[in-house]
């Protein structure tokens, strides 16, 4: 598991709250970065959900959010009438945060789980949602009292953000592109034609390919890490390898009508990287890759391909893909401030041969006071208009997975269980 970092480098303004204010009365997103401003604009929203041994008032609610945005001050940006940096006014905690009382926690949290559409609904709201649901007749069978979940906009919170605030610790970003660390002219040159050229093959594949809108379904998994390590240890692969190919193996499914693809999955995975540099995006950590999955009828084939695709993909140095793709980033925003109609809404859809997005987030144990009561699994996921993501979340015990995807495929999450354990039976005697 690779480790991350919460340090940034530093800012050359130290009074960024007096720039943000004259800023954001004229666009309430002006301080986002080009990769917030594409993931905003797309309404991608990401969520965080476990269940909690306390239970919670509105009061207990409101000052769980006054202490987030106290450690993510990001928290604070990118809508109408935002002041950032400051705490929130009593009217706006009331209208963000939410408590409902349920009999059981049967079906939760699949049931509770949504696009998040409502978070861009109300211009004058922040980007985000805290919402509880606790059990009338006190703590069940395992002690569970309540249930919360954060929703927000990918444009302000992501996987590592979320870990840290799991473990009471600051999620502030700073500046996170290292400044000193400079890319050459020519590559900046190379890297930007190519984004100018590539912006409007983007553009204009995603607006005549972009499939239409179709229903999705959410469901979440729960699998102790340890069974899986012990795994991945027999096969001679990478934990994260496994995690990858049980996923994909069981979402595809068997015979001839493969539901992802017959021969090569196309997939986005992300990572974290330490090595940044000045093309970097100022508020992300995180950085994407792709990569190609070979489909082999047997699993142990299937995985140990992967294996090996995923430790050639991390060897190789990905500075000109990202500063391609910031570069187009910028291209975009930089076209829809001439013509606000562009990128037009079915364009957020379009998503080339890629047919799953999987995510794996740094490790979440929960410490300190804002995740006081919070027990394990913790449940994270995101989601993109027309992507089927499966994001995974692993804590001390349980590797915990969220998946967001298209209906059709949703039933076939039932599938993993039993393929760990006919993989695990196979090689019972190792």
């Amino acid at each position: 598991m690779k480790s991350f970092s919460a340090s940034s480098f530093p800012r050359e303004n130290a009074d960024v709250l007096e720039r943000a204010r004259q800023m954001v009365h004229a666009d309430p997103q002006a301080l986002f970065t080009d990769f917030q401003w594409f993931l905003f604009e797309g309404r991608d929203t990401v969520f965080y959900t476990a269940y909690s041994t306390r239970t919670f008032d509105k009061d207990g609610i409101i000052n769980l959010v006054a202490e987030m945005v106290t450690l993510a001050p990001q928290l604070t940006h990118g809508f109408v009438g935002a002041s950032p940096g400051q705490p929130f006014p009593k009217h706006v905690l009331d209208a963000i945060t939410s408590i409902e009382t349920v009999s059981s926690f049967d079906g939760y949290p699949d049931k509770w789980l949504s696009t998040s559409e409502d978070i861009f609904a109300h211009q004058e709201l922040p980007l985000f949602r805290v919402m509880v649901a606790q059990l009338a007749d006190g703590p069940d069978e395992q002690g569970r009292r309540a249930l919360i979940q954060v929703r927000a906009s990918h444009a302000v919170m992501e996987g590592s953000d979320s870990a840290l605030l799991t473990r009471s610790q600051s999620a502030g970003h700073g500046i996170m592109s290292d400044k000193d660390n400079k890319i050459g002219l020519w590559e900046r040159i190379k890297s930007t034609l190519r984004a100018w050229s590539m912006t409007g093959l983007y553009l204009g594949i995603g607006v005549l390919l972009a499939p239409p809108e179709k229903a999705f379904g959410f469901r979440t998994l729960a699998i102790s890490r340890h069974r899986l390590r012990i795994l991945a240890n027999k096969l001679g692969v990478r934990q994260r390898s496994l995690y990858f190919a049980l996923v994909t193996y069981a979402l595809n499914g068997d015979g001839k009508d493969k539901n992802l693809a017959k021969r090569v999955i196309g997939i986005a995975y992300t990572m974290l990287d330490n090595k940044r540099h000045a093309a970097d995006d100022d508020f992300f950590r995180v950085r994407a890759l792709e990569a190609k999955f070979k489909v082999h009828e047997d699993f142990e084939t299937y995985v140990r391909a992967i294996d090996d695709t995923v430790g050639h993909i991390e060897q190789k140095d990905i500075t000109q893909f990202q500063m391609m793709v910031n570069a187009m980033f910028k291209t975009l925003r930089a076209l829809n401030r001439f013509i606000p109609a562009i990128p037009p809404k079915r364009f957020w859809r379009f998503n080339g041969a890629v047919r799953m997005v999987l995510t794996l987030v740094p490790p979440h144990r929960p410490y300190g006071s804002l995740t006081n009561g919070v027990i394990e699994p913790i449940f994270c996921g995101a989601y993109h208009p027309g992507v089927n993501i499966c994001t995974f979340c692993p804590a001390r015990d349980n590797l915990a997975l969220g998946f967001t995807m298209e209906e059709r495929l949703i039933e076939h999450v039932d599938q993993i269980i039993p393929l760990l354990e006919q993989i695990e039976a196979r090689h019972a005697n190792d």
